[in-house]
């Protein structure tokens, strides 16, 4: 039979002494003894768990360390890969030597003709050439009466030439005028172009004449028919009191003394602003005012066409 042992006989001993009557003091004395062993086995758990705690760690921090061995030789060639990839583009190397001339090319096609140069100086004249030889005489005949012919045929085209030439300068288009009518001395002409009366003086000026200027009753009634014969119903003519008020004169600034023909009740100056004249189909003259735009006629001069 084993001996007790002393935590055993510990016990033995404090149980018999629980187990005895006691007063109040000794039930305090056994709750403090309980709670001394209660703490005692508390301890002895808690050295046991760490106890397997430490042997567990050790066990789970074992390291194997390798340790490499000795180089070995070097081992067979292998075969050549496959090529790789193109690297990318160097940077561009300095610029070689020129190469050795090349042959001429044949020619190309002409190009186009440039503009025209301007006009040279004209040359100096040349020496005169010789001579050429007489000619064959002629046969004789009685030229007088042919001069004569050839002579008045002159006249005859230079006065056609010269109309014709006042005709191109006075007539701005065959549409704009009515014809010309001519007298011994006077050519008219109507322009079918409204214009005011300073305009339409004006026009006639630029063509080296006026307004017409009736100063007798032939050149009146002809302007007149002139007028009828158009279509028309009234023109400006060259007749105005613009220098002085009431006194009325011809656009060239000669005096109206010899002829007129005012229909009845005019000159008026209706308005104070009738200064310029016209003439009316009939042949009789008005005063208007010189702003309205109408048609009119011109005079020339037959010794300066």
């Amino acid at each position: 039979m084993k001996a007790p042992t002393d935590r055993q006989e510990y016990h033995r001993q404090n149980t018999s002494k629980v187990n005895t009557p006691s007063t109040p003091c000794r039930r305090m004395a056994r709750w403090k003894l309980l709670l001394h062993m209660m703490l005692i086995s508390l301890m002895s758990l808690l050295q046991l768990q760490m106890v397997n705690g430490q042997q567990a760690a050790e066990e789970s921090c074992t390291i194997q360390i390798l340790v490499p061995g000795l180089k070995g030789e070097a081992g067979l060639k292998g075969e050549k890969g496959a090529p790789g990839r193109p690297g990318r583009v160097g940077p561009l190397g300095e610029s070689g030597q020129p190469g050795i001339k090349g042959q001429k090319g044949i020619m190309g096609h002409h190009g186009k003709f440039g503009p025209r140069g301007i006009k040279g100086v004209k040359g100096d004249l040349g020496d005169p050439g010789p001579r050429g030889p007489n000619g064959e005489p002629g046969v004789p005949c009685e030229c007088t009466p042919m001069r004569k012919m050839i002579g008045e045929m002159d006249i005859v085209v230079a006065q056609l030439s010269s109309e014709l030439n006042f005709i191109k300068n006075a007539l701005p288009s065959p549409a704009a005028v009515a014809g010309i009518k001519e007298t011994d001395s006077k050519v008219y002409l109507l322009v079918k172009e409204e214009k005011s009366y300073a305009d339409a003086e004006a026009y006639c000026q630029a063509r080296g004449g006026h307004l017409a200027m009736p100063k007798d009753d032939g050149a009146n009634a002809l302007i007149a028919g002139y007028i009828t014969e158009a279509g028309l119903s009234r023109v400006y003519i060259g007749i105005h009191d613009l220098d002085r008020e009431g006194v009325f004169t011809y656009v060239d600034g000669s005096p109206m003394t010899t002829f007129s023909k005012w229909r009845k009740g005019e000159p008026n100056d209706a308005f104070d602003d009738e200064d310029c004249s016209e003439m009316v189909a009939s042949g009789e003259w008005t005063d208007v005012a010189c702003h309205p735009t109408m048609f009119f006629i011109c005079e020339f001069d037959k010794n300066y066409i």
